[in-house]
C-alpha cells in the first residue's frame, strides 16, 4: 500500500485535472473517472485533508494538477474523460517512463515530490550494462570492486561484535547472520563498533568509489555521439514525451516535459562524459555532461553523482546505487519547462468559472 504522502502527491494531482473549482468539492465528489482510486483511498485522503496533515503536499499537488490543466504544453483547458491512476504496483516489464498517472490514455504524468532522485539501480546495472540491459544480478558489489577491503571491515566488525559464530569470511555470511550484525550495529555512535572498523569503511569508500567511477568510464564506448545513449537512459529520456509535476528536494517548483532521444538530438548535442570517485563518507561516484546547446549557441552542464550503499543498512543487504541529479532540474538539456505553466500561477480560476466538471456523484 502507498504511503498516504505519496497517495496525496499523485491522487490529488490527477483530481485537479478535472476542473473542479476547489479540493474539498473534489474529495466530496469522489469522481469515479479517476480509475484505480478506491473508496479507501478517498477516505484516508478525507481523513488527512481534515486533520491538516500534509496540507502543503495537498496544496501543492492541486496547484500543480490545476495549472497542468491550462497550460499550453497540457491539457490547454479541456477537461480529460479519464484519469488513471496506477498506484503501487510491480511493473510487468522494464519501465522506462515513471508515470504514475496517465490522462486520456495519451498523457503521461510523474508526480516527484521532495526528491533529486534520478532512479534506483543495481551497481552492476548502472556500471557495467550503463542501464541498457536489466537483469536480476545478486553480486555484492563491494566484494566484487574491492574484496580485500570489503573483507578488511567486517574482520574490524566481527573482532569487536558481540554475536557469536559469525563466519570469518564476509561472503560467507547468511541473511539470518545479516540481520543479527544490522541490529547490533545499529545505533552506535560514529556508526561502527570500533576505530579500526571506521578506518577500514573509510578505505573500503575510497575504494569501491575510484574503481566503480573506473568500471564505468571503461565500459562506455569512446566517442561521444556513442555515450548518448547511456546519458538518456541516465536522465529517464524514453521513445514518447511525459511530464514531470511536483517539486525538488529544496521545495522548489517543477514542471516540466521529458524529452525523447530525438527531441534531444533535435537541439542538443553531448560533447563529453566523465565519471570519477569522490568518496564523502561513504562510496560515492560523480558524474557529468558536457552539452553543447545549438540553439542557444551555448555549452552547459549536468552534474550528478551515485551514492553506492548498503540496500539495507550495514551487511543488510546487497549494495545499490542511488542515481541523484545534482543540476536543477529546468537547467537540464532535455527537461523543457512548460508553456503555458508558470503564467497559470496567478490564474486558476478561469477555467473552474467556464464550466462546472463534467462529473457528478451519479455518474
Amino acid at each position: 500500500m502507498a504511503g498516504i504522502r505519496t497517495e496525496i502527491t499523485e491522487i490529488v494531482t490527477g483530481l485537479a485535472l478535472l476542473g473542479y473549482r476547489e479540493l474539498e468539492h473534489a474529495l466530496g465528489v469522489r469522481p469515479r473517472m479517476v480509475s484505480g482510486v478506491t473508496e479507501a483511498h478517498f477516505d484516508r485522503l478525507s481523513e488527512a485533508w481534515d486533520n491538516g496533515v500534509n496540507r502543503e503536499e495537498f496544496e501543492t499537488a492541486w496547484h500543480n494538477g490545476q495549472c497542468f490543466a491550462y497550460a499550453e504544453d497540457g491539457l490547454r483547458g479541456r477537461a480529460p474523460w479519464w484519469v488513471e491512476w496506477k498506484g503501487p504496483h510491480r511493473p510487468p516489464a522494464y519501465e522506462q517512463v515513471p508515470a504514475d498517472l496517465r490522462v486520456d490514455h495519451v498523457y503521461l504524468i510523474s508526480c516527484k515530490y521532495g526528491s533529486n532522485i534520478l532512479m534506483n539501480a543495481s551497481p552492476a546495472h548502472l556500471f557495467d550494462r550503463l542501464l541498457a540491459i536489466r537483469s536480476g544480478d545478486s553480486a555484492d558489489w563491494y566484494h566484487e570492486v574491492s574484496p580485500a577491503a570489503h573483507q578488511e571491515l567486517w574482520s574490524a566488525c566481527r573482532a569487536a561484535l558481540s554475536a557469536a559464530d559469525l563466519p570469518e569470511k564476509v561472503e560467507a555470511l547468511g541473511t539470518d547472520e545479516r540481520q543479527v550484525i544490522k541490529a547490533e550495529l545499529k545505533g552506535l555512535r560514529g556508526g561502527w563498533p570500533c576505530e579500526e572498523a571506521a578506518e577500514a569503511y573509510r578505505w573500503l569508500a575510497a575504494d569501491v568509489s575510484n574503481r566503480s567511477a573506473s568500471r564505468w568510464m571503461s565500459n562506455l564506448p569512446r566517442q561521444a555521439r556513442q555515450q548518448e545513449e547511456m546519458v538518456w537512459r541516465l536522465l529517464r529520456f524514453a521513445p514518447a514525451p511525459y511530464f514531470v509535476l511536483g517539486s525538488s528536494a529544496d521545495k522548489n517548483p517543477l514542471s516540466y516535459r521529458v524529452a525523447t532521444p530525438w527531441d534531444f538530438r533535435q537541439r542538443f548535442e553531448l560533447k563529453a562524459f566523465d565519471a570519477w570517485g569522490d568518496a564523502v563518507g561513504q562510496p560515492l561516484v560523480r558524474w557529468r555532461a558536457d552539452v553543447r546547446d545549438r540553439e542557444a549557441d551555448d555549452d552547459t552542464s549536468i552534474d550528478g553523482h551515485v551514492e553506492v550503499r548498503w540496500s539495507h543498512g550495514k551487511f543488510g543487504g546487497n549494495p545499490e546505487a542511488k542515481i541523484y541529479l545534482d543540476t536543477p532540474h529546468h537547467a537540464v538539456p532535455g527537461y523543457f519547462p512548460l508553456a503555458g505553466f508558470a503564467e497559470q500561477q496567478n490564474k486558476l480560476t478561469g477555467f473552474a468559472e467556464q464550466q462546472e466538471p463534467k462529473t457528478t456523484e451519479g455518474l
